[in-house]
C-alpha cells in the first residue's frame, strides 16, 4: 500500500467534491475547501454537498472547511478546482502558504482572457518551487461519485507528479492515464466547451445523428488546428482529454455548456440561460477568447466564428447555419497534409 498523503481540494463545486471524495475514500487525509463558510459548515455537519451533489454521502475522511490557509499548509498535494475567473486569485492567496516541493494540480477547464494563459501556466507565474500537473478528461462529477467507470488523464512533465496522482486519486472505477503534453491536455479541456454549446444548439433545432457526427469531427479538426498552431501535440487530441472529453461534453445534457446551447436553440436569451443554469458554463467565456486568438493567428475556425455571431452579435441562427454549410470544402483530416486553412 502506498503511503497516505494529505491533500487539499480547493473548490466545493461538483467536480471538486467528487474528486475529493475519492481521495478521502482511498485513505488519505483530505480537505475540501469552500469559500462560503456557511456552506462548508453545513456540508461538514450533514456529510453532503447539497448545492452541487445532493443525496451523495461524503467519506468520513473528508474534512470540509472554509479555512483556506490551514488546509494547504500541511498538504503534499493541492488541487485547484475553481472557475477560471477565480483561479489566479486563489493561486495568489495560497502561494505564501504552500510548502516547496508540493504537487499542485489544476482541474479547471478554461483560459484566462487577457493573457490567453491556461490554468497551469498561471500556477507557474504565481507559485514557486512546486511541481505542477493537470487533471483532465471526460469526467462528469455526478457519475464519478456514483462509482461509474471513468477515465481521466494526469499531464505533467514531472514523472513524480504522474506517479503520485495515479496512486492517490485512482480507484477501482476512476482510472488515470498519463500524458506528458500538459499544454495539449489542458487546451483540449478548455476548447471542447465551445463545441458543446454548438451541439446543444443543434439538438434543440432537431438535427439528427448525421449532423452530430459531422459537428463532432469538424469540432475536433478545429481544436486540432488551433492547438497545433499554439505548439501542442496533435496526437493528444486523439485521447481521453481530446476526443474523449469532446464526445462526452457534446452529447449529454449533464454538460452545462450543452444545456446553454440547447436553451439558445429553443429561443432563450444568453443571460437568461446562464441565470437558469446557476453554475459556470466555461464555454461562453472561452468562445470570446478563442475567437480573438484565432483571428490573431489567422486560424480557420468556422464553428467558433458562427457561434460567436449567434451569441454576441444576435445573428439569426438559420442564416449562420446556412453560411457554415455553404463554406468551402477541403481536406477531411488536416494531419494527413491537407490544405492549410486560414481565415482569408
Amino acid at each position: 500500500m502506498p503511503e497516505a498523503k494529505t491533500v487539499a481540494v480547493l473548490g466545493g463545486g461538483s467536480f471538486g467534491t467528487a474528486i475529493a471524495n475519492i481521495i478521502a475514500a482511498n485513505g488519505n487525509k483530505t480537505y475540501l475547501w469552500m469559500r462560503d463558510s456557511a456552506r462548508a459548515e453545513k456540508s461538514q455537519a450533514t456529510r453532503e454537498n447539497p448545492e452541487y451533489l445532493p443525496g451523495y454521502e461524503l467519506d468520513p475522511n473528508l474534512i470540509v472547511t472554509s479555512d483556506l490557509l490551514h488546509c494547504v499548509e500541511e498538504c503534499d498535494v493541492v488541487t485547484i478546482s475553481v472557475p477560471s475567473k477565480s483561479f489566479r486569485e486563489v493561486a495568489r492567496l495560497v502561494a505564501p502558504h504552500i510548502r516547496p516541493g508540493t504537487i499542485v494540480l489544476s482541474t479547471t477547464k478554461g483560459i484566462e482572457g487577457d493573457s490567453f494563459l491556461l490554468m497551469s501556466q498561471i500556477l507557474e507565474q504565481e507559485l514557486s518551487s512546486v511541481r505542477i500537473g493537470v487533471l483532465s478528461g471526460p469526467n462528469f462529477a455526478k457519475e464519478i461519485i456514483q462509482g461509474q467507470y471513468t477515465g481521466s488523464v494526469i499531464a505533467s512533465e514531472d514523472e513524480s507528479v504522474i506517479e503520485c496522482v495515479q496512486q492517490v486519486f485512482a480507484s477501482d472505477t476512476f482510472r488515470i492515464y498519463s500524458n506528458r503534453d500538459r499544454y495539449g491536455v489542458e487546451l483540449g479541456g478548455a476548447l471542447k466547451n465551445i463545441y458543446a454549446i454548438v451541439t446543444g444548439l443543434a439538438a434543440a433545432l432537431g438535427c439528427g445523428s448525421n449532423t452530430l457526427a459531422m459537428l463532432l469531427t469538424r469540432s475536433l479538426a478545429e481544436m486540432n488546428r488551433l492547438a497545433t498552431e499554439l505548439g501542442a501535440d496533435p496526437m493528444t487530441f486523439l485521447g481521453l482529454a481530446g476526443v474523449g472529453d469532446l464526445i462526452l461534453t457534446c452529447t449529454s445534457d449533464l454538460s452545462r455548456n450543452y444545456r446553454v446551447g440547447y436553451a439558445l436553440g429553443k429561443g432563450k436569451k444568453l443571460d437568461e440561460t446562464l441565470d437558469d443554469i446557476g453554475q459556470v458554463a466555461e464555454g461562453v467565456n472561452t468562445l470570446r477568447i478563442v475567437k480573438e486568438k484565432s483571428e490573431q493567428l489567422n486560424v480557420y475556425m468556422p464553428l467558433v466564428t458562427g457561434l460567436y455571431e449567434i451569441l454576441f452579435n444576435d445573428q439569426d441562427i438559420p442564416t449562420v447555419i446556412q453560411g457554415l454549410m455553404t463554406g468551402e470544402m477541403s481536406s477531411d483530416v488536416d494531419m494527413q497534409g491537407g490544405v492549410k486553412w486560414t481565415n482569408n
